[in-house]
């Protein structure tokens, strides 16, 4: 049987699954196989219904990988509308018995342009986007540890928690920026973007008892980092 544990972060659960095991892979149901044929036929309201059904994942993944610099700047669903627009003009050329997933190339597709929204942003200002790990033929930006840190942390409303919270955050922030690259993308992909075990291998170009690995040992880190933050071992 599948163990899990849960850790308590700012009053909130944080499970992890210490076997290695995440999130299912997202398999097409016949439901969206329906919706994307119909798309792909032309049929404006199955677009429509089929890219709202990812909506939310993909707002969670803008939100992680966009550039802190542009925070304030740039609204994470109007950037979503704008790689919609990308979706639609490649969608009918998208094959549904293709190696890669309806979902991932969904994912492609907006990072790609999260990439060009990034360049356009940050040349004017004389440095790109750093660009950690390869996605197929294209490229996503890295998830930034203060994004992450901030998923960890939770929300904290008072002036004296906030000072904590801050405090806190940095001491996050550094340790996620001294793990191993691959394994801090893999923590990324399952933990926060909740891809299954058999994407994440996919979209990192790497073997499944890898990327497995690669995720047990970014856990144990993790815990690591929570741990030496006082106030928080004791809700772990």
């Amino acid at each position: 049987m599948l163990k899990k544990r849960a850790w308590r972060v700012d009053k909130g659960p944080f499970l992890v699954d210490i076997g290695g095991m995440g999130p299912p892979a997202t398999d097409i149901s016949s439901d969206t196989d329906d919706l994307l044929r119909r798309a792909q036929g032309g049929d404006a309201e199955a677009r429509t219904a089929l890219l709202e059904k990812y909506r939310d994942r993909l707002i969670r993944m803008i939100r992680l990988r966009l550039d802190r610099r542009l925070s304030g700047q740039v609204d994470p669903s109007a950037l979503l509308n704008e790689a919609f627009l990308a979706v639609e003009r490649k969608l009918p050329r998208y094959e549904r018995s293709a190696a890669m997933p309806f979902y991932l190339w969904l994912r492609q597709v907006t990072g790609e342009t999260l990439a060009d929204v990034h360049r356009r942003h940050l040349e004017s200002q004389g440095r790109e986007a750093g660009l950690e790990v390869s996605l197929y033929r294209g490229a996503l930006p890295q998830a930034s540890s203060v994004s992450l840190a901030a998923q960890l942390l939770g929300k904290m409303t008072s002036a004296t928690e906030a000072a904590i919270r801050a405090e806190h955050k940095l001491i996050v922030q550094e340790a996620l920026n001294s793990m191993d690259p691959t394994e801090r993308e893999v923590l990324v992909l399952r933990h926060f973007e909740h891809l299954g075990n058999d994407e994440t291998a996919l979209v990192l170009g790497i073997k499944k008892s890898v990327a497995s690995q690669s995720y047990i040992r970014a856990l144990l880190r993790l815990k690591q980092i929570l741990s030496a933050i006082p106030g928080l071992k004791e809700q772990l």
